[in-house]
């Protein structure tokens, strides 16, 4: 039902997609240019449009009463940041807990510009053997594009290289906002991935 409520809505408002998501039942899915907060929720009907529930985390702390349980409804997944554990092998913990998850993560980390990304997403992909979709919301054109997933390299900087072609022209809601498609230089598996 809320499949098809998503669906209606973004007919509604003149939204349309190009591509697919995998037939993989566990990836992730990066969300960019983030420059707005309406990005994320059209991430979330559009892959709830396609017929997969989106999952996404947060902080521990949102999911105590009274909106907990709204937060997990949502797709959301905890996360403790004060635990010594690593934010990504925390992520990759959650995620062995799923059957079936799209974990969808914005690398820029903020609806501002940045400087660089955050790498926790390619991490966590290659810590839990995913693959990663690709994935834009043109405000211009008011299209989603959904990329073919692709596995990680292990060579960062190359897989980069080709994140970049992909997210070349595409143009978030506000343009100036848009963060640089690179890696920190001593960048590591602790960088934020949301």
């Amino acid at each position: 039902m809320f499949s098809s409520l998503c669906a209606n809505l973004l007919k509604l408002f003149g939204w349309d997609h190009r591509g697919r998501l995998p037939d993989e039942r566990k990836y992730i899915v990066i969300g960019a240019p983030h420059t707005a907060n309406l990005d994320f929720m059209l991430m979330v009907a559009f892959t709830r449009k396609l017929g997969m529930k989106a999952s996404w985390i947060g902080k521990h702390t949102l999911f105590r009463p009274p909106f907990g349980f709204l937060f997990r409804a949502l797709g959301g997944i905890p996360i403790d940041r004060t635990k010594p554990q690593g934010l990504v092998d925390q992520v990759v913990e959650q995620l062995e807990r799923h059957d079936k998850v799209a974990l969808i993560i914005a690398p820029e980390g903020t609806r501002k510009k940045t400087a660089y990304w955050k790498s926790g997403f390619y991490h966590i992909a290659t810590k839990s053997d995913l693959p990663i979709v690709l994935a834009s919301v043109d405000y211009v054109d008011k299209r989603a594009v959904f990329a073919p997933p692709f596995r990680p390299s292990g060579n960062i900087e190359s897989d980069f290289e080709m994140i970049r072609r992909f997210y070349k022209g595409k143009r978030g809601k506000y343009p100036e906002k848009t963060g640089e498609i690179r890696v920190r230089p001593g960048g590591n598996s602790q960088d934020r991935p949301q």
